[in-house]
């Protein structure tokens, strides 16, 4: 089988090991198309070498289907990632995944990550922007986005973690996961990461997600809580260039927050 390397001599320790761990612990279940992973060196990562064709609507049917089985196929608590240190992209915890582990989704995403990333960019938002932001966390903190549309509470998912459209790989063999920042968190997370830099065939995506895992009505408006730590990671970054965005997507999220009644 040919393989790709993927060089990362700048890579901080435990970089590669924590990608090559979540590749394989999303790759488990063996409900969704997961690049398999080779050999794993320091600074090197052997995976599968794939060959891109272009998404079509059913293909993204069966990613949704795929995502919602592996969803389902749950984690050891919200924040347990499979290898430690862990990463978000090129940021380390507690930026990325604690893996420490939280029985509440909350005080995972609120405390564990929210909040010590916008701690960190307070000048970067500026005073209102932080403001907003810290009254967005708040109201996350307050378990507002605890379930889904209001409705219960969720156990933790097997979360790929970082999935914008660039970390899908379209294949003859449907789409398949590359680069995770994998943990267990919110099943929400995933699908608002798809929707950041609009994933191709994105409503077919939904669309074979609720097929699988049907989901309550509305829940598409609780995305913003969900996309709000991959926007804040962007500012700590890539600076201003995403404040407006983040700053946009904290006013989302206060607005679905109170037409939930919090």
């Amino acid at each position: 089988m040919n393989d790709f390397v993927k060089h990362a001599e700048s890579a901080p320790k435990g970089y590669v090991a924590a990608e090559a761990a979540g590749l394989r612990w999303l790759a488990e279940p063996q409900v969704v198309p997961v690049v398999e992973v080779l050999a794993e060196e320091k600074n090197a990562l052997h995976l599968e070498r794939l060959d891109s064709v272009p998404p079509t609507p059913e293909a993204a049917r069966e990613l949704g289907r795929g995502l919602a089985r592996l969803h389902d196929a749950g984690a050891e608590a919200f924040g347990w990632a499979p290898a430690d240190p862990a990463y978000f992209g090129p940021l380390e915890s507690p930026f990325a995944v604690e893996t420490a582990p939280r029985t509440d989704f909350v005080e995972f995403w609120a405390e564990d990550r929210l909040r010590p990333l916008a701690d960190s960019v307070t000048r970067v938002l500026g005073a209102d922007g932080h403001d907003t932001v810290d009254e967005a966390i708040d109201l996350i903190a307050d378990g507002a986005f605890d379930g889904i549309s209001g409705q219960g509470t969720e156990e933790p998912s097997r979360v790929h973690g970082d999935l914008w459209s660039g970390n899908l790989l379209w294949t003859a063999d449907g789409a398949t996961l590359i680069d995770p920042a994998a943990h267990g968190g919110h099943r929400l997370e995933d699908l608002a990461m798809l929707s950041l830099f609009d994933a191709p065939h994105l409503e077919e995506i939904f669309e074979g997600y609720v097929a699988e895992h049907p989901l309550p009505r509305g829940w598409e408006q609780d995305l913003p809580a969900h996309l709000f730590f991959g926007l804040l990671a962007h500012v700590k970054l890539f600076g201003e260039a995403y404040v407006d965005q983040t700053v946009a997507m904290a006013e989302a999220v206060i607005a679905r927050a109170e037409q939930l009644g919090f």
